[in-house]
């Protein structure tokens, strides 16, 4: 079976089924935590409800929603979010060429599947050059994200 990655802003459908499968999701990570992880904060809890979360991701220009596939058919779910960091704009340097721009990629640390299939795609498009670091039941990878 192939496995493969789709930008989810691109179609409706592909939009319509994270809304459709990201209650399961959150149900899946409570028991396990009690809560829910940074990215995927607890519904319910102030700032953070379901219709809300979903419009930043795909409102904002620094954030991908992407859809897992495998063999076309949609099986999971993932967010990559470009951050801005770095230095301050210099008298006559333009801000964008001074920008260092990050993608992180975060998984459930419980979720060895997730786990292991994110460190294998981010591994191989960055070709190694990535850091990894666990916070608060987090696996995080974050690289530098020029081609996003």
């Amino acid at each position: 079976m192939t496995v493969s990655v789709r930008d989810a802003r691109n179609t409706e459908g592909d939009r319509l089924w994270i809304q459709s499968v990201y209650r399961d999701y959150l149900d899946d990570l409570a028991p396990a935590t009690g809560m829910a992880t940074g990215k995927f904060p607890a519904l319910g809890e102030v700032g953070h409800r379901e219709p809300d979360q979903l419009f930043h991701w795909f409102g904002d220009p620094n954030t991908f929603p992407l859809v897992i596939l495998r063999s076309a058919e949609p099986v999971g779910f993932a967010l990559v979010v470009r951050r801005a960091t770095g230095a301050a704009p210099r008298s006559g340097a333009p801000r964008a060429a001074i920008e260092y721009r990050m993608a992180e990629i975060t998984e459930y640390l419980r979720n060895a599947s997730a786990v292991s299939f994110w460190r294998r795609v981010v591994a191989g498009y960055t070709r190694g050059n990535y850091r990894e670091r666990i916070v608060n039941g987090e696996v995080r990878q974050t690289f530098e994200s020029g081609a996003l």
